[in-house]
């Protein structure tokens, strides 16, 4: 039973992603899911590995713990796929937060650092930097971001001004989850190394959907669930620490299965039990301990199926999907937030509802339709994946016109 780096076989039978196919998604119920950027419902191949993981163990019980190892090594290398980075640069974690807060707690930080953050950002990317700037002395100060139709120079050059000013890190998302916007990353990741920074980006609301390479950006360090574009399940995740970075960080969180050959005193015989061998250089020092082995699977699988398709063709089945009912919405009366510019977008499609409709009572007319959507911050927000066949786009149209009607109609729900 080993913690070191194996290859498992892939399986000539293993399913795949096709655009605009529901059919791996046999139990879910609403006829039009637009909701990916909150919770994915898992595949069947998800469901399936994440039952076999558990029944693995029901079966064989401890015998079956380095099987599911080697599974983690193989995950890791198949996430690096979709990251553009090696296997030794990811850790897999909890949770976004888990990972961001990671990150914070193991930076060695001086009185007076400054943590550069964002308003309007998910909370996850702003609470772990808050606390340790409580904890440690450091300054946590937000700046505004700008309009999500807006250009961003002008913004460029305002976060210029705060970086030369002395900044430690920049915690952004690289969308933002109540507008779709997409972060310009790799002009602020060269801002920052400009400046002496560091970047941190949260990318739950783009992995998976959004093309994204740390190495061509230059990203510091990166934290993403599984349970939104990657459409794993919730319990998983997978946090980035650059090669650069790694070696200066705090191994404060680090535990037995941190170390090189943490098992070996296990099976190997008496004598072999010691406290000093020496942490991992590699990223997953911080997988301490045992992780949620079944959402590891389900992640497993979950990214397979992402690696099945084609990353261009994905982006432009999710942009098609969205250019189609963009229109449709904007003839309602609905505000778009969408970026005029592609590189600004992603797999969120947020628009402002009509003046006088309450989007409370919008999203439950939808859903009472059958169409799932969600409403961060006010904005009516769509997230399509590869699943989303681009018809159902006429279907909600529809559903949104005769929802808008009814809230009208009712001076209490409006």
């Amino acid at each position: 039973m080993s913690t070191e780096p194996t290859q498992l076989s892939a399986t000539a039978a293993a399913p795949i992603a096709v655009l605009g196919d529901r059919s791996l998604f046999p139990t879910l119920q609403w006829p039009v899911h637009a909701n990916f950027a909150a919770v994915s419902p898992p595949s069947l191949p998800v469901q399936q590995a994440m039952v076999e993981q558990v029944c693995d163990v029901a079966r064989r019980g401890s015998f079956s713990f380095g099987d599911w190892i080697a599974q983690r090594h193989v995950l890791r290398a198949d996430l690096a796929a979709l990251l553009g980075c090696e296997p030794a640069d990811l850790a897999l974690v909890q949770s976004t937060t888990a990972g961001i807060a990671a990150v914070a707690l193991a930076i060695d930080w001086r009185p007076k650092d400054k943590i550069l953050c964002f308003l309007g950002e998910f909370p996850a990317n702003v609470t772990p930097w808050q606390q340790v700037a409580l904890r440690f002395g450091a300054v946590c100060q937000l700046m505004p971001l700008p309009a999500p139709q807006q250009e961003v120079g002008p913004w460029l050059e305002k976060v210029e001004v705060e970086l030369r000013k002395g900044v430690r890190i920049l915690a952004i998302s690289a969308v933002q989850f109540q507008t779709g916007w997409h972060a310009p990353l790799a002009e602020l990741a060269e801002l920052c190394h400009r400046h002496g920074a560091e970047i941190c980006v949260d990318a739950v609301q783009s992995l998976g959907a959004v093309p994204i390479d740390v190495k061509q950006l230059q990203i510091d360090y990166l934290s993403c669930g599984s349970h939104k574009w990657l459409m794993g399940p919730e319990g998983a995740g997978v946090l980035y620490l650059s090669s650069e970075r790694r070696p200066q960080l705090h191994r404060t969180q680090a535990g037995w299965l941190s170390h090189e050959e943490p098992v070996g005193f296990l099976l190997q015989g008496p004598g072999l039990l010691r406290y000093d061998r020496p942490i991992r250089d590699r990223s997953d020092w911080l997988e301490g301990g045992n992780l949620a082995a079944a959402s590891c699977a389900g992640l497993g699988a979950a990214v397979g199926l992402l690696r099945s398709l084609d990353p261009k063709l994905l982006w432009q089945h999710i942009q098609k999907w969205h250019d189609l009912l963009e229109p449709a919405l904007q003839d309602l009366g609905f505000g778009s937030l969408r970026h005029p510019q592609e590189r600004h977008r992603s797999g969120i499609l947020a628009v402002q509802p009509p003046a006088g409709v309450s989007v409370v009572a919008l999203h439950r007319a939808l859903a009472a339709r059958g169409m799932l959507t969600s409403i961060p911050d006010g904005n009516l927000r769509f997230s399509p994946h590869w699943p989303s066949p681009l018809e159902e786009t006429a279907q909600l149209a529809a559903a949104v016109r005769e929802a808008v009607a009814e809230v009208r109609a009712s001076p209490a729900l409006s």
